[in-house]
């Protein structure tokens, strides 16, 4: 730049001397031809030699003046010639300031369809975009077919929500249109865009009216911009809060049943573990007593129950321990019939009892994957307790089946038993809790909780239905 201002500078100086020779040779000129004639007015005279000399001499005088008068001192600094002193009657200009220079070449530069404008919104990692009053796009910069797949030239001319999930389409529409109708100033929401290769990606979009809307239907601005690792970052820790929700409520669950079986536990050790130990210690000092009688027959009677009394409290203890092992011992799952299960247990009960007339009528091909061992104990508990209650029952039934009801495929063990009262039923798989009397129906009392706490190993439910003096039926499902 300062090149060019010295080259326009020297052309300037250039024209200016070469303005100032004309005017002295013009100048020299005239002054010649009028100096003779204001010496010597009237008709010129002949050409002598006298005349001859007065031109020469007013020839060299005109030059002298022309010089003179048409000299005028340059505006630019410099020495003056010796003996004159140059005055400048022209003000000195100032070069322009370097910020309204600036401020003028940015004004120039942001100009629309300015390169330097275009390359600004190009430059911009999010997608900008315009509409027309039709909410058709009119405009988009390169960040839009880097985020959609798309190219700009053929998303031109639709609407931005046809880009959306269809899920979203209706509400970014409805949106978009109060925009656009003014009834709402501006709008900044979340929706997933569905790219050319079919990804969904989570954009936020912001719009507000064009600076140049009026009160009618109005163009729209605004941007998109991805969100997708934000939206990835508050699932995964959405997921992670409600798997630890469900841990808590799992552990919580988990509690409470171990509380409920410590509570069972304190009120067997009270109860049903106490009352063998009296009657060891009564049995025992009765016998005592009777040894110094001599009564040997009435000893023996004693005798027997203390043991009796053994046997039960030794059942008992077994039980318990079975019972805390179900929540200890991990799951062996494999895939087994579990009607080849149910019929060695009816062959077992068949064989303790050979005298007893039940029919037992099994489902064959009844399959399951699930621990053998759990669910053979499972088995054992519940058709024991159908043979025990069908005791009195000439003709006595028993019966395992399995039914649809809904998806789930719900095994039923049902007997024609003596039954019991629904009332009751809250408590039936409760442990040591008992519906009849223990000397008409002999256990321990620990059966039915054991079943339920191997349904529950299993991720399945058991329930019971029955009427007093009808039967029952145990309906349980293992896992999904």
């Amino acid at each position: 730049m300062d090149r060019a201002l010295k080259n326009d500078t020297t052309a300037s100086r250039s024209r200016a001397d070469a303005a100032r020779s004309r005017r002295w040779l013009m100048a020299s000129l005239t002054l010649a031809a009028v100096c003779p004639a204001i010496a010597a007015p009237g008709p010129l005279p002949a050409v002598t030699h006298a005349v001859a000399i007065e031109l020469v001499l007013a020839l060299v005088l005109g030059l002298i003046i022309g010089y003179l008068l048409a000299y005028r001192p340059r505006p630019h600094s410099g020495t003056a010639p010796e003996g004159l002193t140059r005055v400048s009657t022209e003000l000195p200009v100032s070069p322009p300031a370097p910020g309204a220079l600036s401020a003028v070449a940015a004004e120039a530069a942001l100009e629309p369809g300015c390169d330097v404008y275009q390359d600004m919104l190009e430059s911009v990692g999010e997608v900008i975009f315009r509409t027309d009053e039709l909410g058709r796009l009119i405009y988009l910069n390169g960040a839009w077919h880097k985020l959609s797949g798309h190219t700009v030239q053929s998303s031109l001319g639709k609407p931005m929500f046809e880009f959306l999930h269809p899920d979203d389409r209706v509400r970014a529409r409805q949106l978009f249109q109060d925009l656009t109708t003014g009834a709402s100033d501006d709008c900044e929401c979340e929706f997933r865009l569905r790219t050319r290769s079919g990804e969904i990606r989570w954009v936020e979009v912001t719009a507000r009216r064009a600076r140049d809307a009026g009160l009618a239907e109005a163009a729209l601005t605004g941007t998109v911009d991805d969100i997708s690792a934000r939206k990835v970052s508050e699932l995964t820790l959405r997921n992670l809060n409600q798997e630890l929700e469900a841990r808590v409520r799992l552990r919580t669950a988990e509690l409470e049943t171990s509380n409920r079986e410590l509570e069972a536990f304190s009120y067997s050790v009270s109860h049903d573990l106490r009352a063998p130990l009296r009657a060891i210690d009564g049995f025992a000092r009765i016998l005592e007593e009777e040894l110094k009688e001599g009564d040997q027959a009435q000893a023996s009677a004693h005798l027997a129950r203390i043991r009796k009394a053994t046997a039960r409290m030794a059942q008992l203890i077994d039980a318990l321990i079975n019972l805390a092992l179900l929540t200890r011992q991990p799951l062996q799952k494999e895939t087994f019939d579990l009607s080849r299960v149910a019929s060695q247990i009816a062959d077992e009960l068949h064989a303790e009892e050979p005298d007893r007339k039940v029919s037992i009528e099994i489902t064959q091909g009844l399959t399951v994957t699930a621990d053998q061992a759990l669910i053979y104990a499972m088995l054992d508990n519940l058709l024991r307790n159908a043979w025990k209650f069908t005791a009195e029952r000439e003709h006595a039934r028993i019966a395992l089946k399995a039914e649809r009801i809904g998806e789930r495929r719900v095994f039923c063990i049902e007997d024609n038993g003596s039954g019991f009262d629904m009332e009751h039923a809250g408590n039936l798989f409760r442990a040591f809790y008992r519906l009849h009397n223990s000397d008409s129906y002999p256990g321990t009392g620990i059966g039915l909780a054991t079943v339920q706490r191997i349904v529950h190993r299993h991720d399945g439910s058991i329930w019971a239905e029955s009427r007093s003096g009808e039967g029952a039926r145990f309906l349980f499902t293992l896992g999904q």
